[in-house]
């Protein structure tokens, strides 16, 4: 008997190409991967419209959604659109109430209009003048996996995640997040699987978990 197979859509995050899931490889026979880049929002878009006609590029039915930060919130706004089998989100929040108060506060002063976007567009300038191994190394990362170094975009999408007003977590969302995320804290997050030690990037330096284990939780099979 032929087994179906499942299709895996996968959205990654604010800013980043699909190059973040490169390490990322399920099992052939069950499940065929597909992923997602940035569509550009259109002026003063509502996160629901953009979510709309990201859903367009979604090509097949009773689907699995994966999305990773910011990619993470589009994809459980997509959902509102599709037929999905199951929701994953990965480095993110399922609610306005897992956000860090720093960014409940930027929503509030509307201090994330003041956010200097542009300089993604000097990433070479930044890696020349960083200081330290770290630094230099996180700005190599974002040099890498960075696919829209559009300020239009960086903005829109900073307002999008400080002002997003979901109450209630989408029945059914599987959310997997790092213990020591600096982005959205651990401690504010609410019925989450923890990686232990995971960061906010963790999806490109703990691949062999997801490797292992998102084939489980799309089946419905217990962890080890």
């Amino acid at each position: 008997m032929t087994q179906d197979i499942i299709h895996v859509y996968f959205v990654p995050g604010m800013a980043a190409s699909s190059l973040i899931f490169e390490h990322i490889k399920l099992p052939e026979a069950q499940f065929k991967t597909h992923m997602i880049e940035w569509l550009l929002p259109i002026d003063n878009e509502l996160i629901s419209d953009y979510a709309r006609r990201m859903s367009t590029l979604i090509k097949h039915d009773n689907v699995v959604l994966i999305g990773v930060s910011f990619g993470g919130i589009i994809v459980q706004e997509m959902s509102r659109f599709l037929t999905v089998k199951k929701l994953i989100i990965i480095s993110s929040v399922k609610t306005k109430y897992e956000l860090p108060k720093r960014m409940k506060w930027a929503r509030i002063t509307k201090a994330y209009k003041l956010m200097p976007t542009n300089l993604v567009n000097n990433m070479d300038t930044l890696v020349k003048y960083s200081f330290g191994k770290t630094i230099k190394k996180r700005v190599e990362l974002y040099k890498k996996y960075l696919s829209v170094p559009n300020n239009y975009y960086l903005s829109w999408a900073l307002k999008q995640v400080v002002c997003w007003d979901q109450e209630a977590p989408i029945p059914g969302t599987i959310h997997i997040h790092g213990e020591k995320d600096p982005v959205f804290p651990h401690k504010y997050m609410v019925d989450c699987i923890t990686i232990k030690g995971g960061t906010h990037v963790m999806i490109i330096n703990r691949y062999k978990w997801f490797n292992k284990n998102l084939p489980k939780l799309i089946l419905d099979e217990k962890l080890a």
